[in-house]
């Protein structure tokens, strides 16, 4: 890699400071120093600690709600962009209020629209992102995205565990092409769960399209927040004969209940990444990290090479 003005700085916000520091150590450079400054009432300042003026630097934050995680983003790419930054590329292993992708009631937000134009404007001039909620949100920027998928991450490690009379299987049906993908690399069979909610968060019924009696079954979702869909999928399935249920989840949100849920449940295993820190050890849960994948990805876009390869389920 070439060294002096055209060597790369990544930074990282506070929230993702972990995943940060494993990334920079694979991509082979040091974090950027960045203080914090923060007021009695809860408003902080990042500061650049070093020059960036001409530099293309990487700043490293999930987007997670609260809303400071997000508001730390766009403070550092105003304070970047301000400092005559010559690319800003925003790292964003998990984009969050992704849910809210379009208008499914009256008189609601596009929530991920908005947010998207929020980095553009507060100077993001690239995107890397990794399993976003729904494919189409890459249309809501005018800035070039590169969206990374974790089965890069998932495919090997589910190949290692050698399970006989695989099954993949979607929580919903919105899940299904995710889950056809997965299937066909594993040349497996696919069963899809179909929900009705009350209300976010709360299912008020579910039912098993497929048949799983005999199977070794794997969950695959983009993210996991009160595991209610999982570990209730889980708990139908084994009723319905499957030999056991692991569940594939990019982004651990793990909110509310959600740990003892899992513990409780038939499910055998949570893998996910790290794109957000837990915030409790479980056993039954277990972390690939995807620290590699976004290195590599920052490597060759700062070399302007190829990274199709990584993004193509």
């Amino acid at each position: 890699m070439s060294k002096g003005n055209l060597n790369p700085k990544i930074f990282v916000c506070d929230n993702s400071r972990v995943l940060g520091k494993n990334i920079a150590k694979a991509f082979g450079e040091e974090l950027g120093s960045v203080i914090t400054s923060k007021y009695s009432d809860g408003e902080f300042q990042p500061s650049y600690e070093e020059s960036i003026r001409g530099k293309r630097i990487f700043i490293i934050c999930s987007t997670n709600p609260g809303p400071e995680n997000l508001m730390e983003l766009l403070l550092m790419l105003d304070a970047a962009k301000r400092a005559s930054a010559r690319h800003i590329t925003a790292v964003i292993p998990y984009f969050g209020w992704a849910r809210q992708d379009r208008k499914d009631k009256p008189r609601v937000p596009i929530a991920a629209k908005l947010i998207a134009k929020m980095i553009e404007t507060a100077g993001a001039t690239r995107i890397i992102t990794m399993d976003l909620h729904a494919d189409q949100i890459q249309g809501f920027f005018e800035k070039p995205v590169d969206h990374l998928y974790a089965s890069t991450i998932f495919l090997p490690y589910l190949q290692s565990l050698n399970l006989k009379n695989l099954t993949i299987a979607s929580p919903d049906m919105g899940g299904s092409k995710r889950a056809y993908a997965y299937s066909r690399a594993l040349e497996s069979d696919v069963v899809i769960c179909y929900k009705q909610r009350k209300k976010a968060n709360v299912i008020s019924h579910m039912e098993l399209i497929g048949d799983v009696q005999g199977k070794n079954v794997v969950l695959v979702d983009d993210m996991v927040d009160t595991a209610s869909t999982l570990t209730k999928a889980a708990d139908l399935m084994i009723e319905r004969g499957a030999l056991s249920v692991r569940a594939i989840c990019t982004h651990p949100i793990l909110s509310g209940e959600a740990y003892k849920k899992i513990e409780d449940s038939k499910l055998e295993r949570l893998i996910v990444t790290d794109s957000i820190p837990l915030s409790k050890k479980n056993i039954k849960i277990k972390v690939l990290s995807c620290a590699e994948l976004f290195a590599d990805v920052m490597h060759n876009v700062h070399q302007n090479k190829s990274i199709s390869s990584n993004f193509i389920m």
